[in-house]
């Protein structure tokens, strides 16, 4: 492969991985991914669309009000006031790109969901938002001249000179795999919710990234802070389990139990549109006693095929038509609050390494994501850290003592299982020190879980969990609550 030494490269096709090398022109940019140009990913399956103050009666003030409430104030709040600082330039960079955003009469249609104080939610297709991103996004990407793009590709190894990022181990299908030099490489490989039982996300979302980041000595930050969506269908199937977007509830769905009462009735002020991880911890206590929660939209009007076409189809693909019939429903890992250590600039603290989107953590979420932040951290952060590598001359390659570095054993499939179970029961919605310290004994006396890369990010999350004494966002240890 004879590409240029200082070029850049950037693994993971989702949104912020787009968005990063897009901006990153004219430089040369290398965009590696394991899915086909505008499928797949955590992207693709997003419902939820872009969070921005763009009402007359909204404003950035109350917007970074919402998202510092919903993290519990754990939040970086310089990163918070540059979200939402920068949100309505992302909204209309993407228009841009060529993103078609749905509008109303008074112009883009705005929507609400959990722990938003007003309708300030943009989607485009409906609930089919992170797919007409993606879709767009990829496009955008083909055309780019600076932009060279390899998938199905996978990032196998990073090569460090004296402590910074000098080269890449990529493999292709059918290939063995192949070295080149770089000058920066740039994370933007998504989450780790397969990494637990029930999620919500793909089975590429395994925490790779976050696997090679650590083994090259990179820090990761709030590594316990997992968000469970409280609204997954409640089926069983192999895999990620549908996701039943927050949408419905701003426009109306209720959360019952299996006698119509409204399970969130004096639980909190917001109700049906609470902060995330107080409706997943009540879907959860309601089911601890038995009792099945589902999502009541039966009362919706309007055209399901125009504004939830998503949730129809996966419904209808369950035998369930939800404009005339409850959903069942369960929380499920759905995002990862922390991540690679990095500045607002996406800088980790191995030099030449960097990180967007999920996979990195400059503290903007805090202890728990507000709703449809996160396309939009994903747009804002990918086109700050795209401008900074765009400057060709700055960044030279580096010669040194070359030391090659991944991730180390892979867990088979009986041990994946395992450790999803593991985590799934040990980190859900609301943990107990016993249970995570069983967990921890159960890893470190069985060398075939944890010994593998994902037991040993499954091990950072646990002892993470453990160090911290208050329950925060998120983590709800019922231990600490009190």
């Amino acid at each position: 492969m004879n590409l240029p030494a200082n070029r850049l490269v950037v693994v993971g096709t989702g949104v912020a991985g787009l968005v990063t090398a897009l901006s990153a022109a004219p430089r040369p940019v290398l965009l590696v991914g394991g899915s086909p140009p505008g499928s797949g990913g955590c992207t693709a399956l997003a419902q939820g669309g872009i969070a921005a103050a763009m009402a007359f009666d909204d404003s950035a003030a109350d917007h970074a009000r919402d998202t510092l409430a919903a993290g519990a104030h754990h939040n970086d709040h310089d990163a918070v006031h540059y979200l939402v600082g920068d949100a309505g330039r992302a909204v209309r960079w993407l228009q841009a790109q060529g993103v078609v955003f749905d509008r109303d009469g008074d112009g883009l249609q705005l929507g609400r969901e959990g722990g938003h104080g007003c309708s300030r939610i943009v989607h485009a297709g409906g609930d089919a938002s992170g797919q007409a991103l993606l879709q767009a996004l990829a496009d955008a990407a083909r055309r780019a001249p600076h932009i060279t793009w390899r998938a199905p590709a996978w990032l196998d190894a990073i090569r460090l000179c004296d402590g910074r990022v000098s080269g890449v181990a990529l493999i292709e299908a059918r290939t063995p795999p192949q070295e080149l030099e770089c000058a920066e490489l740039v994370l933007a490989t998504g989450g780790c919710g397969a990494l637990f039982a029930a999620t919500t996300n793909p089975a590429s979302a395994d925490g790779n990234g976050l696997a090679l980041a650590l083994a090259c000595g990179a820090r990761l930050r709030d590594a316990e802070f997992v968000q469970f969506h409280p609204t997954a269908m409640d089926v069983e199937q192999e895999g990620a389990l549908p996701l039943i977007t927050e949408a419905l509830r701003g426009a109306g769905a209720r959360l019952v139990d299996d006698q119509g009462r409204a399970v969130m009735d004096g639980h909190h002020a917001m109700g049906d549109l609470a902060p995330r991880d107080h409706v997943a911890r009540r879907v959860w206590e309601c089911q601890q006693t038995g009792t099945r929660v589902w999502l009541d939209a039966t009362p919706l009007k309007g055209d399901w095929a125009q504004r939830f076409p998503t949730v129809l189809a996966l419904c209808g693909r369950h035998g369930i038509d939800p404009r005339h019939q409850r959903i069942p429903v369960t929380p499920a890992a759905h995002f990862h609050m922390g991540g690679i250590a990095v500045d607002l600039d996406g800088s980790s603290d191995v030099p030449g390494l960097y990180a967007v989107g999920e996979v990195a953590c400059n503290g903007v979420h805090g202890a728990n994501r507000l709703a449809s932040n996160s396309l939009l951290e994903g747009v804002v952060f990918g086109r700050r850290l795209g401008r900074r590598l765009a400057d060709i001359r700055l960044h030279a390659p580096v010669h040194g003592h070359p030391r090659w570095v991944d991730r180390g054993q892979a867990a088979d499939m009986p041990a994946l299982r395992e450790l999803r179970r593991l985590a799934g029961s040990a980190l859900g919605p609301v943990r107990q020190r016993a249970r995570m310290r069983d967990a921890l004994d159960h890893l470190a006396v069985h060398p075939g879980l944890g010994h593998t890369w994902q037991g040993k990010l499954v091990v950072r999350f646990l002892q993470a969990a453990l160090q911290r004494r208050k329950s925060l966002g998120a983590h709800f240890c019922v231990d600490d609550a009190g």
